[in-house]
């Protein structure tokens, strides 16, 4: 008998260094601790993280854990909402909802010759454990709620707290959720009267970006046509990238111009600045939104190339405050007007309500922006004693490339000021009659 209990005491010794020893494996490693194991019940949990790699961890009839990657590598189906299915040799599968992929618990690999990536999982002490260096949540995780929030420095002297200080200041800002909350906070200080002066700051050549971004040639950049869930990310994707270059085109055009002079010596009056700053208050929010959607939609930005052909066209009208206007605020802003219907209508026709909702706040912002250049435009025009069309239409063949283009949105673009003596004569002769 004292033998039997001399083995049990050993065992138990043995069970409790067991338990200690993957205790300090935890510790040690990349794992995340995601809940006590009575809790997850479901067949599928889907947790969130903050890569934007979302993880599906699966309880089994066998009371076994599995984790791999939720977004189907096909076309980012919902493996959290997926069946499993016995493949028939013993081994299980998470088969897809959506096209019916199989995919192995155990290795991620599917008989359609795709690979999903998993995870191992570990239960100790009741509570789970999963592999990975990213930190897990139930709830969406972004960005915007884990940066810390931008305060104007008390420090500050008066030759500093300017609003083209903090117009460099945010070009210089690399993350853009925290350009984002610079931009928010200076508009706030700006219209309050906490700042003051315009000044004058000396913006970079290109506005800081974060280095993991991949950069590529704009005909590069492969949107998709709103079909299927990877191709609506693509989109929304590709439209945060131009409103985060639009945040700095207004920015840029704030500090680079703020010295400017009218031929009569006239500086700029403070309505201008104004208008900027409500536009780049205006693609702050604009950019916020798709990134959360994107988020929301299972991925993140920056998980797809982006291009900086817009910050091309501010570079080559970098000199010139009304080439910059026309180039810049009245052709591509409104090339925005003009393709956002059937960027809309692709989004409806997929049931995909939520991204509609933040196109129609986008567009109904740009119209105000396009009236915004065009209002300055013509404004100087007019100061200047310049023939206002006649300008407008030789700056464009002088810094765009090419003809403009239908269809165009002849409504949003009247809506903001613009009516079609300003576009059509840009139009190659053979196509101008195909604007809708």
């Amino acid at each position: 008998m004292c033998k039997i209990k001399a083995k049990r005491l050993k065992m138990n010794e043995f069970e409790k260094d067991l338990v200690d020893a993957l205790k300090d494996i935890v510790k040690a490693g990349s794992w995340q601790c995601v809940g006590d194991k009575s809790q997850f019940k479901s067949l599928c949990t889907k947790f969130y993280s903050d890569d934007g790699e979302h993880i599906v961890l699966v309880h089994t009839e066998d009371d076994k854990f599995w984790a791999m990657d939720s977004s189907c590598p096909h076309e980012g189906g919902p493996l959290e909402e997926g069946d499993i299915e016995d493949l028939g040799n013993g081994k299980l599968a998470l088969i897809c909802p959506w096209h019916h992929f199989d995919f192995s618990l155990e290795t991620g690999s599917s008989s359609s010759g795709l690979q999903n990536q998993v995870y191992e999982v570990q239960v100790v002490d009741g509570k789970v454990y999963i592999n990975t260096p990213n930190a897990l949540s139930l709830c969406p995780i972004t960005e915007t709620k884990m940066r810390h929030e931008a305060v104007l420095p008390t420090e500050l002297s008066s030759s500093e707290n300017t609003l083209s200080f903090w117009a460099t200041r945010i070009l210089h800002t690399p993350d853009p959720n925290e350009k984002v909350a610079l931009t928010k906070l200076v508009q706030e200080n700006w219209t309050s009267g906490r700042i003051t002066e315009t000044g004058e700051a000396l913006p970079p050549a290109q506005p800081c970006r974060k280095e993991t971004l991949t950069v590529v040639e704009p005909g590069k950049i492969k949107r998709g046509k709103g079909g299927t869930l990877a191709s609506r990310v693509a989109l929304l994707h590709s439209l945060a990238n131009i409103e985060q270059w639009a945040m700095d085109l207004s920015w840029d055009i704030i500090a680079r111009f703020s010295t400017f002079r009218l031929s009569s010596g006239e500086p700029l009056p403070p309505q201008f600045f104004h208008d900027f700053v409500k536009v780049a208050g205006d693609e702050a929010k604009h950019y916020q939104l798709l990134e959360q959607r994107i988020v929301e939609l299972g991925s993140f930005f920056g998980a797809l190339p982006v291009h900086n052909g817009l910050w091309q066209s501010a570079a080559e009208t970098s000199h010139d405050l009304l080439s910059r206007l026309a180039v810049v605020h009245m052709v591509h802003e409104a090339r925005g007007l003009d393709v956002h219907p059937q960027t809309l209508s692709r989004f409806a026709a997929q049931g995909d309500y939520s991204s509609v909702k933040v196109l129609e706040v986008i567009y109904s912002d740009e119209i105000t922006h396009v009236a915004a250049g065009l209002r300055w435009f013509t404004y100087i025009c007019c100061k200047e004693g310049r023939d206002t069309l006649k300008t407008f239409h030789d700056l464009v063949k002088l810094h765009f490339k090419g003809f403009l283009k239908p269809p165009f949105n002849r409504e949003g673009r009247e809506t903001a000021g613009m009516t079609e003596e300003w576009y059509i004569p840009l139009v190659k002769p053979s196509s101008a009659q195909t604007g809708s």
